[in-house]
């Protein structure tokens, strides 16, 4: 369960979380879509611990942020954009966040199967394609076997194959009760994984409920015309 009440985040004068307030269950696939700067990674990276908001309150499994951070250990994260040390090798990278974990990497042997990462594994990060490097960040976001799983931008980068593997696993965890939180432009891809949906806009949830809701409240078929139904709406402050 993520519970949020209230978040505001300012970055100077730009007010990016306008106090927002959501409840995801546990077992639920997510997918929070909205425009460039609606504030969707900044909520993510404030849920993560990696940006602190100004006010409001978070908790993950009943546990508030402000604790000991013991909650991230549930968390498997692949952000859109991954930075790792150019000059470290894939296998050492692997080694060093299940040093710094200190958990059993369950699925490691089985996503680098899964992901045909066997060959990459003596290169070093620089000498990575853009699809490789999504494909290690999305090993590194699974393997710990988290309750929790936010994928940002998952595909940017991905060949068909890869996309195809990606999202195969993603059904997979999702089916066996893990709360799966996906922000993508690529409506297709949400309609394929995820049952719920939150749109943000100008900081704030203008939507949050099932997809099947949201397609009937907009009497249209597909995710994309729904969400820019959405948009074309006059702006109101979710509640």
């Amino acid at each position: 369960m993520i519970e949020i009440e209230n978040l505001k985040k300012s970055f100077g004068d730009l007010n990016v979380l306008k106090g927002m307030n959501l409840n995801i269950p546990k077992g639920q696939a997510t997918g929070i879509v909205g425009p460039n700067g609606a504030g969707k990674t900044t909520l993510i990276k404030t849920i993560l611990g990696l940006v602190k908001a100004d006010s409001g309150v978070i908790k993950v499994n009943g546990e508030p942020l402000d604790k000991d951070g013991s909650y991230r250990k549930d968390i498997g994260y692949m952000p859109q954009v991954a930075r790792y040390p150019e000059n470290m090798k894939v296998f050492e990278l692997f080694d060093f966040i299940k040093g710094l974990r200190d958990q059993e990497a369950v699925y490691e042997e089985e996503l680098i199967e899964q992901f045909m990462l066997r060959t990459e594994l003596e290169k070093s990060l620089r000498n990575l394609s853009g699809g490789n490097r999504q494909k290690v960040g999305a090993t590194l976001a699974m393997m710990f076997n988290p309750d929790i799983l936010f994928f940002d931008e998952p595909t940017a980068g991905l060949d068909p194959r890869a996309s195809h593997k990606f999202k195969k696993r993603v059904e997979r965890e999702k089916d066996t009760g893990k709360t799966v939180i996906i922000t993508s432009h690529i409506m297709s891809e949400l309609e394929q994984l995820v049952d719920h949906v939150v749109f943000i806009l100008d900081g704030n949830i203008r939507y949050y409920g099932s997809m099947q809701d949201l397609l009937k409240e907009s009497n249209e078929t597909r995710l994309e015309a729904a969400i820019a139904s959405l948009m074309d709406k006059p702006q109101e402050a979710a509640a």
